[in-house]
């Protein structure tokens, strides 16, 4: 996918979406998840629900609307997942203490078990990923987003 041609912001020529930044983000974006996708099939886990586990992980408690945000999601998504998620028995919902409307969500020991496994399947993912990407493409992808925030 490469261009003899990379046009600047100020460019004229014409514009090739299917050569852009963008498209390259999100097509490399999308084979991380589908990746990530049949590491995790086997745990009975997506990367959207392994996020979820994740969030839970450095946010013990933390709400649905939390949640949905840290996972790009609706908060309305986010419910369905956790409902899922809670049959499975990975989590545990509870009334806040003092918002009783609003669900405070930890892992339950099976969770924690089956996240530690996940963060083993992943970590090939990863591997797989930064083996073919340049030394700071982490780093690069990171002043992307802040720049366009």
């Amino acid at each position: 996918m490469t261009s003899a041609h990379t046009p600047s912001a100020s460019d004229d020529s014409a514009f090739e979406a299917h050569h852009s930044l963008g498209y390259a983000i999100k097509r490399a974006q999308q084979a991380l998840r589908l990746h990530m996708d049949r590491q995790l099939k086997g745990l009975g886990l997506t990367a959207p629900q392994y996020n979820v586990l994740c969030s839970l992980e450095a946010e013990p408690g933390a709400s649905n609307a939390r949640l949905a945000r840290r996972a790009f999601v609706t908060p309305q998504t986010m419910q369905s997942m956790l409902v899922k998620l809670d049959r499975a028995g990975l989590i545990e919902r509870t009334p806040d203490a003092e918002h009783g409307r609003i669900q405070r969500t930890q892992l339950t020991k099976a969770g924690q078990d089956v996240l530690q496994q996940a963060h083993r399947s992943v970590r090939e993912t990863e591997k797989i990923a930064r083996d073919a990407a340049s030394p700071d493409a982490a780093e690069m992808l990171l002043r992307i987003a802040e720049a366009l925030s």
